[in-house]
């Protein structure tokens, strides 16, 4: 131990001496990587300043760390800007630029840079070269093989006697897309979507599908010396239980259970023999290299290669580092990493969530504003930034993942709970997380605390609490009563292991009553099972209690094994969306008892809650408190035997088309729609400590649901008309000829739960439920009212529930289309170039009331502009990118894009712009850019429009707004303006006219657009609105056709 407390010692005094200084070090990237390196960096006190280039809201000045805007692809101006800023240390995120060569641009400059070569960073962005390489050295990788032609690669998919599922594809288009196929088939559809349309040359790799445990090992190294990091699993998935599409993680934790021996061989026959290998090609490795390995039961196999950290891995792994992150980067640089070996916290375990934008991965938007940030790092949390920006002083998204949530305790369950902890106190609209995070390293973990069955084959997937999913279905006896000796099982739960430390438990058991008989008649079961642990689920969520198992009683006359394989399905992924493990189930065959197709279901859950997170529910309500209602699914509880009597009364059937359903849905199948569970999204809310009570209007109707947690001395006062009413409830009222009172004591009226929060925190509560549930502000606490008894009053049912008829919205449509409240206005760039603009026009028209888009921002080719000051005067933000700048139109048109994206831009302008935009830029905006053309037909191709008009003697002239593409057409013309051409005209003077009525033209084109009443047809032709618009649309599109069939030229270019 003295000996390497020396050696740490002399290679201290070594750097320090290297670096008589402190440094500045640059980052390049902006994602929660990056963040994490530059946080680590920060933390050396060799570390003088930290640019982070671009960076993300959470590198923007905090403290030694702040953003650069150094354009990175560009490799010559980042070595100027090193240069200038006296950068002493270079660290490259992102894996394009390492495959680039920017390390060996930046080292040929004298630049220290932390990474790869390019020669070996091919490990990761070349696929089949890697695979090749891996072949070459004897390293264990799958079976796979390369081709250029699709046909080639299914013949291979279907022929071979391994499962050749994994499709990975490089190249300009394909950028690394990895499809994990279910089947051979599926292989080959993905080939040929990949393939399709793509440049000759690219490649596809068909890969066998490996099974086995999946794990992340990355090592520093100089291209001699290994120093091997702690193994980390990142979750790939976007859902909970490793459900719904691939991502690029949405969560990690480190270290990974596993034997030391395991760990030793990865160590020695895997990352050196990598290293040892590159080196011998001559393409020596120094920096950080990731490796996704398969433990399969055939051994360790290597999947892929990453020649940096992995996001989000890099985030769970540097918090462990006890070295200085400084030091060992510039060990490994001078080749010295033996002497420097860097060590690890032992005795703690990092986690993190990621926190997505909603529609990620696919399209998602931008622009959402980010709250309680401060309350997730007073929770003692490293909250990492990935895809956010500042706007105005406030962090808003601006990518697909969000943030990411960095807890670090002793053990992996406490560091889960605290990650979770900091996940609920962070809110922003659609926000999009998983719950399990290490779930497969608990089980690892707690293989030894596994559930114990009899005669039951269960498999063990662990969440928040453990889950359980048993593979076949119980056989039924003949006699009542023979479970519970012949097949009776135990289950062993351990509290500890799922994160508890001193709980409270909450057990409810439930039966679906009349609803049971209406599933009978239908002979539909697959909902009924959803039903019976929403409705036990959410009763215990009213004591803030987390379900950690569920049991069923199923008994009937005679088994029907699809009847009971539909209600058991329907209850494990009831169980899996909760969160919670499905023990099992206990089936009864009572010949006596049941007729042919009659059974009956009961159901038991077991929740838990810290002593000190308990909802009591009564006597927390006060005067001026809010109640925020949550959307029902339908009809539950006991109002089944009210519906089953107004059904005996009534025409209809449960094979009836359901009332307002246009025929798709039988009233059977709203009948039997299942209830919300509500539990996965709003433990978060209720253990946030906001909410004083909660209620789910399940067994009663709305008045008693929501008298049970009203304490005596107040009162509830509803407006039915602030949320949603369902049309089943609207056919109940008529067809059963009931009253108000009735329809609100039988029915929830589409209230499913009910929150009980402070007047002050209500719109704040009311977000964070909206970001999972369709929720209202519905009403307020308020003094004794006693109306009839009730301690609830709903005002404007008896309209709500006529407001919501069919009949009446067939009526009303006109009246209901006036009445709704604006869409957001179209969110509008207008790039400019100094002269000859249309700004203030445009400006002035978005500040009118009925308008239907607002200027966001302003982006100049030129710095100094007059207009950039106007735009600045009207509170508009500006940005200058200066063509000059910039080695080529794409780079330049992509600095634009980018910005154009940060503001989530909708529509751009064109006005007075005088760079031409690439063929990649207008194709990505495709039906969004409109430009102003000072002619009747853009754009007249050579000489000037104005001199021409007054040459050819046409009495009238104009300009026309039109949507850009690669190609003129006269047919993508929006808004045409008339200018007539007097004899006495100059070109100067005609030319001022013809500005003026493009002032006029360019509001009228964008008013029409923005509001959806014109848009660029599949055909590159202007295409209009059928519906009814408002009545100055239609005038203006009226005018418009009109001149743009008087005015368009013919086939033999005569007007």
């Amino acid at each position: 131990m003295s000996l390497r407390n020396n050696s740490i010692v002399l290679n201290t005094m070594t750097l320090g001496l290297h670096r008589l200084m402190a440094d500045r070090v640059l980052v390049i990237g902006s994602g929660g990587r990056e963040h994490a390196l530059a946080w680590k960096l920060a933390q050396s006190p060799h570390v003088k300043q930290v640019f982070v280039a671009p960076g993300n809201a959470g590198t923007a000045d905090n403290g030694k760390i702040s953003n650069s805007a150094v354009l990175v692809s560009n490799h010559t101006i980042v070595t100027q800007f090193c240069k200038d800023h006296n950068i002493g240390l270079v660290v490259v995120g992102q894996e394009t630029l390492l495959a680039a060569g920017i390390v060996d641009d930046l080292q040929a400059a004298g630049v220290r840079c932390f990474g790869p070569s390019a020669k070996a960073a091919q490990l990761a962005s070349n696929t089949s070269s890697a695979k090749a390489f891996l072949d070459r050295h004897g390293i264990p990788t799958a079976r796979w093989k390369a081709f250029t032609n699709p046909q080639e690669a299914c013949r291979f998919i279907i022929s071979t006697d391994f499962p050749a599922r994994v499709v990975r594809a490089r190249g300009p288009a394909a950028r690394k897309e990895v499809t994990i196929a279910a089947s051979k088939e599926e292989a080959c559809r993905a080939v040929q979507d990949i393939m399709q349309d793509r440049m000759f040359g690219e490649i596809v790799v068909i890969e066998e599908l490996l099974q086995g445990e999946e794990l992340s090992c990355l090592c520093f190294t100089d291209g001699v010396t290994v120093a091997s990091m702690p193994p980390a699993q990142a979750h790939k998935r976007l859902l909970d239980g490793d459900q719904g599409p691939n991502t690029g993680g949405m969560g990690a934790y480190c270290p990974v259970p596993q034997v030391p021996e395991v760990l030793e061989k990865i160590n020695d026959a895997i990352l050196q023999h990598v290293i040892d290998s590159l080196r011998q090609e001559g393409a020596a490795y120094v920096g950080v290299l990731q490796t996704g390995l398969m433990l399969t039961k055939d051994g360790v196999k290597i999947l892929n290669f990453k020649c940096q950290f992995g996001d989000p891995q890099c985030q769970v792994i540097l918090p462990l580092l006890k070295n200085d992150f400084y030091e060992v980067i510039q060990a490994a640089i001078d080749g010295k990493l033996s002497s420097f070996m860097p060590a690890w916290s032992e005795n703690n375990t990092a986690v993190c969530v990621v926190m997505a934008s909603l529609g990620y991965p696919g399209a998602y938007d931008k622009g959402m504003e980010i709250t309680g940030l401060l309350q997730a790092k007073e929770l003692g949390l490293q909250v990492f930034h990935a895809g956010t920006t500042l706007r105005d002083g406030r962090v808003v998204t601006s990518g697909g993942r969000v943030l990411c949530i960095t807890a670090v305790k002793e053990d992996l369950m406490t560091a889960l709970g605290e990650a979770n902890r900091g996940v609920a106190a962070i809110r922003f609209k659609g926000a999009t997380y998983r719950r399990d995070i290490g779930h497969r390293g608990i089980r690892l973990l707690k293989q030894s605390l596994g559930l114990i069955y009899k005669e039951r084959c269960v498999e063990a997937v662990t969440s928040d609490v453990l889950f359980y999913q048993p593979k076949r279905s119980i056989v039924s006896r003949t006699r009542s009563g023979s479970h519970s000796e012949a097949r009776g099982f135990a289950g062993f739960f351990d509290l500890k292991a799922s994160g508890y430390d001193d709980p409270i438990l909450v057990s409810q058991t439930k039966g679906l009553g009349s609803k049971l008989q209406i599933a009978q008649a239908c002979k539909r079961h697959d909902t009924i099972g959803q039903d019976l642990v929403a409705l036990c689920v959410n009763d215990i969520l009213a004591q803030g209690a987390e379900p950690l198992f569920f049991l069923t009683y199923f008994s009937c006359g005679k088994l029907d094994v699809k009847v009971t394989e539909a209600i058991k399905e329907g209850i494990t992924e009831a169980c899996r969306n909760a969160g919670c493990a499905f023990l099992g189930r206990e089936i009864a065959e009572v010949t006596s008892m049941y007729s042919s197709g009659e059974y009956d279901l009961a159901g038991f859950v077991v929740g838990a809650v810290e002593r000190g997170q308990m909802l009591l529910g009564l006597q927390r309500a006060d005067e001026e408190d809010v109640f925020i209602g949550l959307a029902s699914s339908g009809i539950h509880g006991q109002a089944f035997t009210t519906v089953r009597k107004i059904l005996l009364m009534s025409s209809l059937h449960y094979s009836s088309p359901a009332p307002g359903s246009c025929g798709d849905k039988t009233l059977g199948d709203v009948l039997l729609t299942p209830a919300k569970l509500y539990s996965p999204s709003l433990l978060p809310v209720l253990r946030s400590g906001h909410v004083k009570a909660f209620a789910f209007i399940a067994e009663e109707g709305l008045l008693e649901g929501i008298s049970r947690i009203l304490p005596e001395h107040v009162s509830a006062l509803l407006d039915a008309l602030s949320w949603k009413m369902p049309e089943i409830f609207c056919w109940l009222y008529r067809e059963g000829n009931l009253s108000e009172k009735e329809m609100a004591q039988t029915f929830n009226c589409g209230i499913g739960a009910v929150l009980v929060v402070q007047k002050e925190l209500a719109q704040h509560v009311l977000r964070d439920v909206q970001r999972h549930e369709e929720a209202w502000l519905i009403g307020k606490v308020v003094a004794p009212c006693h109306t009839g008894g009730s301690h609830v009053k709903v005002e404007n049912l008896l309209e709500a529930l006529q407001l919501s008829s069919p009949q009446h919205l067939l009526s009303n449509t006109a009246v209901e289309s006036q009445q709704q409240p604006r869409k957001n206005k179209a969110k509008v760039a207008v790039l400019i170039s100094g002269t000859g603009t249309n700004l203030a026009a445009l400006i002035n028209y978005a500040k009118e009331p009925g308008s239907c888009a607002q200027v966001v921002l302003v982006i100049s080719s030129k710095s100094g502009v007059e207009e950039l000051r106007n735009a600045a005067r009207a509170g508009i933000p500006t940005r200058v990118i200066d063509h000059k700048l910039y080695g080529s139109r794409s780079e330049f048109d992509s600095t634009i894009d980018q910005v154009l994206e940060e503001f989530a831009i909708e529509l751009i302008c064109l006005s007075g712009f005088m760079r031409i935009l690439s063929s990649p830029f207008l194709r990505k905006w495709k039906g969004k850019i409109l430009n102003a053309s000072p002619s009747l037909f853009p754009p007249v191709k050579a000489g000037n429009a104005h001199q021409q008009s007054l040459q050819t003697g046409f009495k009238v002239t104009g300009c026309a707004v039109h949507f850009v593409l690669e190609e003129s057409c006269p047919k993508a013309v929006i808004h045409q303006e008339l200018v007539s051409v007097k004899a006495d005209d100059t070109e100067e003077m005609l030319s001022e006219r013809v500005k003026e009525a493009e002032c006029r033209a360019f509001p009228i084109a964008l008013q029409l657009v923005a509001s959806g009443a014109v848009q660029l047809g599949a055909d590159g032709k202007t295409c209009w609105k059928q519906e009814g618009q408002g009545l100055c649309l239609q005038e203006e599109k009226s005018d418009c056709a009109s001149s743009l069939v008087m005015l368009e030229p013919q086939e033999n270019n005569v007007v």
